[in-house]
This record gives structure tokens, sequence and C-alpha cells, in this order.
């Protein structure tokens, strides 16, 4: 069967399985270079590496941002037009998101070699942690064209049907940081920066691989160099669906920026290797949730376009169920043994054991809603509606969370900062629930609509 038309016709239980469990293999094995990558800096370097480290996040977070503005917005595209039959634009969206990828990532890493210290110290960074900070997010941002390259067109790669190559992009990636990880910090001790050259090789071999696909014969779309040239139609289409997961990181490195200087305040240079460890289990167990978002996404936003509406509403149903599922496992594992988490990155430092295991359990109370929040905020990015997913997005991430940084740790210190997230999260869990009700009924409405004219023209 045809890659992108299989999206129609298969099943959608199986489809789903197809489709999302490469991306969570591939998901995973980033998470757990995340995890190596920390723990193997923690236990060599030390605790303050690993706040320098979580120092540098938004910064990274920002080099992530632009790639998901210019990957995700088009992968959302190309889903559509491949729907509508459209391979041409499909093609012409691909060209495009290339050449952006390259121009917003040069842009990126000139800016942030020049202010870096200045960001970095303005970000939370301590006389003890800053130097940690700069040789890491030096190497960093120097890398960050491959990685966007590398991460935005493996969007589209699982986006026009074939999410086996788009696992494959994200394993060799990872498994290769992860062994350079070991072999550059803990064999050959080149210390924290032995880390950040880890993850620019490993992104360099990922670009190799994509660019290697999009110009071999077993891709839907290729790259071709008529469709480099940038017009504005098709960067605002681009744009326009990007936005949502681009603000989403924006406010997420904001959002990180508050809590370090928060954290530097109340509990300093401890509370944010804890916050940085706290992260890294947080993204292990987000990233699978994160590859059900994948996975589901080219399925809905096809269906979306060729209106099968039933197969776009039972995709929504199926990647909800397993998404709960994974972050209430989540959850239970960090209620029920948060300390040996918590050891995995530093064995040593009884203080951040101590804070670390209360942190955990307070930060992810209420995990078991979290799948649900973020399912359905991928399915209005899948289908379009692009203002929906931005105000889902941010309403978990700044307009309920950052009034609650603001204002819960002036009345109970250093724990109002661990617990302004969970109810963060239960509160844009009950707007995400009255949004997607109420595209629920108009869905039904138009299954209703397509049920109706087929009865008329038979």
């Amino acid at each position: 069967m045809n890659r992108s038309k299989q999206l129609g016709e298969e099943k959608i239980g199986k489809l789903l399985m197809k489709f999302s469990l490469p991306a969570i293999a591939g998901m995973l094995v980033n998470a757990l270079y995340n995890v190596t990558d920390r723990s193997v800096v923690g236990n060599v370097v030390g605790k303050d590496a690993i706040a320098g480290l979580t120092i540098t996040m938004p910064i990274a977070i920002i080099i992530m941002a632009f790639g998901m503005l210019i990957g995700i917005g088009a992968a959302a595209r190309v889903s559509i037009r491949l729907g509508q039959n459209k391979k041409d634009e499909a093609e012409k969206i691909l060209g495009n998101a290339f050449i952006l990828l390259i121009a917003v990532s040069l842009l990126v890493t000139v800016f942030g070699q020049i202010f870096k210290e200045d960001i970095l110290r303005a970000f939370g960074a301590s006389n003890n942690t800053i130097e940690y900070a700069i040789d890491y997010i030096t190497i960093i941002l120097y890398g960050s064209v491959l990685q966007n390259i590398g991460f935005g067109l493996n969007n589209i790669i699982r986006a026009e049907g074939n999410p086996k190559i788009a696992m494959f992009t994200m394993l060799i990636g990872g498994v290769l940081n992860i062994i350079l990880d070991i072999l550059f910090v803990l064999v050959f001790r080149f210390g924290i920066k032995g880390a950040a050259y880890a993850t620019i090789i490993s992104q360099a071999v990922n670009t190799i691989w994509v660019l290697y696909y999009f110009i071999g014969k077993n891709c839907v779309l290729k790259l071709k160099i008529h469709n480099f040239k940038l017009k504005k139609s098709v960067i605002f289409s681009i744009v326009s669906i990007g936005f949502a997961p681009f603000s989403m990181q924006v406010a997420a490195s904001m959002v990180q920026v508050l809590y370090n200087t928060k954290l530097a305040s109340l509990g300093g240079d401890t509370a944010i290797a804890v916050f940085g460890a706290i992260n890294s289990i947080v993204m292990l167990i987000l990233m699978p949730v994160f590859g059900i978002n994948q996975g589901s996404q080219p399925i809905i936003g096809y269906n979306y376009g060729a209106k099968n509406y039933k197969r776009v509403k039972k995709t929504l149903k199926l990647a909800a169920i397993a998404a709960t599922f994974i972050t209430t496992s989540g959850f239970l594992m960090a209620e029920l043994v948060p300390s040996l988490l918590i050891k995995l990155f530093n064995r040593n430092s009884l203080d951040m054991l101590n804070m670390g295991t209360k942190a955990a359990r307070i930060y992810l109370c209420m995990f078991p809603i979290i799948g649900f929040q973020i399912v359905c905020s991928n399915y209005f990015q899948a289908i379009g509606k692009a203002t929906i997913a931005m105000i889902l997005s941010l309403a978990r991430q700044v307009i309920v969370l950052i009034p609650l940084l603001l204002i819960l740790p002036q009345i109970l210190k250093l724990d109002g900062i661990w617990i302004s997230g969970p109810i963060s999260d239960f509160i844009s869990s009950l707007i995400t629930l009255v949004l997607i009700y109420r595209e629920l009924k108009k869905l039904n409405k138009k299954i209703g609509d397509v049920e109706h004219l087929e009865v008329a023209n038979r």
C-alpha cells in the first residue's frame, strides 16, 4: 500500500502503533541520552556541573524552538497537502523549510555567541557554575544548524508516511550521543565539553542521514533546488502552524529562566541541580507522549484533509488513552522511588538527595492528567487550528504557570516553586477539556454531514 494512502485506509489502532512506536523508540533514546548526559557529568564532574548544564537549558530550548517553528509547521502542512493529493505543493514546503532552518539557526548561533556570558548570568549562573555553562553552550551553539536541520526535516519524513526512517534518525543520533558521552566524559575525562562535543557530533550524523534520505530513491518528497527559493505564502503557511510549538518552547525557555533565578535565590546551586535532574526525569516520561503526538499528527492531518472525520476522532481517542497510561506510570515511579531517580545524577550529595526526593514527589503529582492535555494540544495543531493550539500550549507554560511562580514562592518559599508546576498542570488541563469538548461537537457534526451526503449520493 502507498505510504501516504495507508493513512486514510489502514485500521487506526494498527496505524497509530506503526507510526507512534518508532517515534517513541527514537524519542526515548534521545531522553536517555539527556539522562546519560547529566548522570555522567554529575557523577564524574560534580553537582555544580549539573547546575551549569541546567543554566544553559533556556538557550538549548530556544535553539530547538526554531527547529520546531519550521519543522513541525512544515510537517503539518505537508500532511494536509498529501491528504489533498498535492505533492508538488508539499515539495515546495519541504524546500522552503530546508532553507529556513539554515537561516534561522545561523542567526541564533551568531546572537548566542556574542551575548552568551551576559545571558547566562541573567539566567541564574553563579561564580561556581558560569564556566561550566559557558564551556557547554559555546559548543552547542556552533552545532545549532546541524541540530535544526536534522530535527526539522525528520518531522517531514514522518509526515510523508515513513515513520521507520524517522525513528532510525533519532536512534542513530541518540545511541551515538550516549556512546560518545561515556567515551568523552567517563573515559577521556573531557569534562562538560565532552558532553557538548558528543551532542553536536551526533547531530551532524543525524543531518547527513536526513539529507541523504531526501535526495535518495525511497522518499515520497524530494529536495529540489528550484524549491529552495523562499515564497512568502509558503513561509506564512509553515510559520502559522509552527508558531504554536515555537511559542511553547520559547515560553518553556522563559519559564526555565524564572525557575533558575527563583531557585538560585531560595535554594542555591543545589536547587538548580535538583531541578536539572527532575527535568531529565520528566523528559524521560514525556518523550513517549511526544512520540505518540508525532505518530498521530500525520494520521490526523491526512484524514482531516481527506474529510475522514471518524478516523480523526478515533485517532485522538486512542492517542489520549495511550498518553494517559504513560504519564500515570511516570507519576507512580516518581511517588514510589524518587530517591533512586535522584541518585542517578549524583550519588555523593546528601543535600541534593534530600531536596530532590521531596521535590520530585511534589513536581510530578499531577502527571496522570498531562498526557491528555499534551495530546489534545497536538490535535489542534494537526488540523491546522494554530491559534487554539498556541493558547493551550501557552496556558500550561506561561499564562497560568508564571503568575504561580511569582506568587507562591513568596508564601511557601522553595516548596512554592515545586508546587507551581502541578497546579498549572491541573488548571490548563481543565481549559483543554472545555476546548476539546467544543471541538468534538463540531467534529461530530461534520461526521453527520458526511454520512448524510453519502446516503444522498447512493
